[in-house]
């Protein structure tokens, strides 16, 4: 498994992250259990800071919280100084609960409600990032009655296909996600937000796909962008303040991934939208990226323990922990693959070759094909990494398996974050009606 952050072997022979033995962690906290590298998330947000506000200051990065959002997470976050896209009243509330500063959400979603909103109205969030006719109908209507002035980005599905999973392409014309190039819907829809008294359109939006290694398709998205932009001034006489090109960098999973570096991502698209307005003389926007995984990922490492293992003679060796599809359902999604070794054998050599599956009860619940470790048996503690981005916002209770509990780990210290659900966890939302009260009948 390639070491990431502050990953390394300690004299015990064990994993450490942040400092803290890995070993100890599982003894502390239990397992499964998702390991957070604080120091790795902040040298992420830098890089990315540096990269675009650092260099221009009216740009400006945000955080896609999708990827992980807890409290502790929006903290870093602001601290960092990178804004915040939401896609949920829930997120929305998280970040409110945190404290963070409302004008530095941009909160985005294909089907907000009304009563998201009208939240986000109340609250003072920076931008609304319309998705559709409908919202931008129900969006006008509430802020007249309000009394609002929202400003908005129009989300733009510009009829790029990113070489990514065909599950997580979004910014192609066949896709749910904002208002096609193509056939005239998104010069519509601006044309329809400038007439509208109480919006205030400040610029647009695009996002073309997650987990995409490959750089051309960031700098032909923005050259498609600024040249809809030149289009749109030409035809309304409108100018955008504001460019926002999404996120989707790609990070390391497995060997065979080479993502680029967050310089030479900036770099292509500064250069795509600066070559575009020099060309067309149009006032460069200010340029917005939202970049999720590519912070959370790399920083995110879970843990669990070895419980049971099935021996095929010639065909396979299945070895199972104590998590699996619920805590991580990517590799059942996405078929994503992903990296592991043994914790408190870190620095034995490979011994046998092994499939890694879940306790849910179903067939598809496997975290890794074929992974090499020393001789594993049962409390041996298994460590994943690079799932720091959609396992715990993706988890779920299948199976009625209580969600993990999250710890960040700094300078040798660990902190809870999320504490480990329990068993009342699973049922205090749930109501036995009266009828079924022990010694009822029909």
């Amino acid at each position: 498994m390639r070491m990431h952050g502050t990953m390394k072997i300690n004299s015990k022979g064990h994993l450490e992250i942040g400092g803290c033995d890995v070993v100890d962690l599982a003894q502390e906290f239990g397992t499964p259990l998702y390991i957070i590298d604080e120091a790795l998330i902040r040298e992420n947000c830098r890089k990315y800071y540096q990269a675009f506000t650092g260099k221009n200051q009216s740009d400006l990065v945000i955080y896609a919280g999708k990827a992980f959002l807890v409290m502790a997470m929006c903290r870093i976050i602001e601290e960092e100084g990178l804004g915040l896209d939401v896609v949920s009243g829930g997120e929305l509330y998280i970040a409110f609960q945190a404290g963070f500063p409302p004008e530095k959400i941009f909160f985005h979603g294909n089907n907000k409600s009304p009563a998201e909103l009208r939240f986000a109205l109340e609250k003072g969030v920076g931008r609304i990032v319309v998705d559709n006719f409908y919202e931008l109908e129900v969006l006008r209507k509430i802020a007249e009655d309000g009394g609002y002035s929202p400003s908005i980005l129009l989300r733009v599905a510009p009829g790029i296909e990113a070489h990514s999973h065909e599950y997580i392409r979004t910014g192609q014309i066949d896709s749910k996600f904002g208002f096609t190039l193509a056939n005239g819907d998104a010069l519509r829809a601006v044309e329809i937000a400038l007439a509208s008294d109480n919006l205030n359109l400040t610029g647009l939006h695009c996002h073309i796909g997650s987990q995409i290694l490959e750089l051309g398709a960031f700098g032909h998205a923005a050259r498609v962008m600024m040249e809809f932009l030149q289009e749109l001034r030409e035809k309304t006489g409108w100018v955008a303040a504001e460019l926002d090109l999404g996120g989707g960098l790609g990070i390391y999973y497995v060997e065979g991934d080479d993502p680029p570096s967050v310089d030479d991502y900036a770099g292509v698209i500064r250069e795509s939208v600066e070559k575009a307005a020099a060309e067309f003389g149009y006032p460069r926007p200010r340029i917005i990226v939202e970049p999720g995984r590519s912070i959370a990922g790399p920083a995110g490492t879970t843990i669990y323990t070895i419980g049971s293992m099935k021996d095929i003679p010639g065909v396979r060796k299945y070895v199972a922990v104590d998590g699996g599809m619920t805590d991580n359902p990517r590799p059942a999604l996405y078929k994503a693959r992903y990296e592991g070794l043994v914790a408190n054998k870190a620095d034995q050599p490979a011994q046998e070759v092994v499939s890694i599956t879940g306790r849910c009860c179903e067939s598809g619940d496997m975290l890794i094909w074929d992974l090499s470790v020393p001789h594993v048996e049962p409390g041996d503690i298994l460590a994943i990494s690079c799932t720091g981005a959609y396992t715990y916002s993706m988890s779920s209770n299948y199976n009625w398996l209580p969600r993990p509990a999250v710890v960040l780990v700094n300078n040798g210290q660990a902190e809870l974050i999320v504490a480990r659900e329990t068993y009342d966890d699973l049922v205090h939302k749930q109501i036995l009606p009266e009828r079924f009260s022990k010694g009822c009948r029909w």
